[in-house]
């Protein structure tokens, strides 16, 4: 950083104005790429998907409530973990804040694990979180959107997300997003799914982060987004990263 070129102001606004004109063709690019994500085909949903939630038992349709669009969270948190994934958690944070505007634009948004509900909701109130979180616990939902994998398939390589085979997949659970609409008939469509990077567009913190002079200050860290902590343990120096290893 100490080293990093310093110009006068006219230098820097000429080099500021050629960036922005990149910037501006960028936006072009998204807006296009935006068109052909809306104008993707629909996949009718004809299994019986069910949840638990804190109304009992709810399917796909119901989670709805009384809007046509939904979104779906996959958060990585797996029957047996004591909490969810740290970085699942931080696009989590994201989420109140934006709720009231979804369902203001026809949309409801919906966070889904395999954890049991009750330890869903005992994590939720940890994190101070109060958006709608169900679990899928003995459904086949996350197995056929691809965002859970069995034993087998992580030992043979099989596991299958975003839309491929990678050579090894290290955890039983992957995060992802969906989305949906239903019909006035009550069909239900999926529209949409995303998974790896293509889940940074709702990390609203790299959109910050990647305006400063050290942008995500990721290189040389064993993996990316190996800085991120739960937010109650930042301070915390017994932590102890669940991906190290990988």
């Amino acid at each position: 950083m100490a080293d990093h070129k310093v110009v006068s102001s006219e230098q820097w606004l000429a080099a500021r104005k050629e960036l922005l004109e990149q910037e501006k063709e960028f936006s072009r690019l998204r807006d296009q790429l935006t068109r052909k994500r809306r104008e993707l085909p629909w996949e009718k949903i004809e299994k019986e998907y069910t949840f638990q939630s804190a109304k009992g038992t709810e399917s796909l349709a119901e989670l709805f409530g009384d809007r046509s669009q939904l979104i779906i969270y996959h958060f990585m948190f797996g029957p047996d973990w004591p909490e969810g994934c740290k970085i699942c958690s931080m696009i989590g944070d994201h989420y109140d804040p934006l709720r009231i505007h979804l369902k203001h634009r026809d949309v409801e948004l919906v966070t889904v694990s395999r954890a049991p509900l009750e330890t869903l909701h005992a994590y939720r109130e940890r994190m101070g979180w109060k958006f709608k979180w169900v679990s899928s616990l003995g459904t086949d939902f996350n197995w056929d959107f691809h965002v859970s994998f069995k034993q087998e398939d992580l030992d043979s390589g099989e596991a299958y997300y975003n839309y491929q085979r990678p050579a090894k997949f290290p955890v039983a659970e992957a995060p992802g997003i969906s989305s949906f609409y239903k019909d006035s008939e009550g069909q239900v469509f999926h529209t949409y799914s995303s998974f790896g990077r293509g889940l940074e567009n709702f990390l609203g913190i790299y959109n910050f982060l990647d305006i400063v002079p050290k942008g995500r200050d990721e290189d040389g860290l064993p993996y990316p987004m190996a800085w991120v902590r739960h937010k109650d343990r930042y301070e915390d120096d017994s932590f102890v990263d669940p991906y190290a290893a990988q």
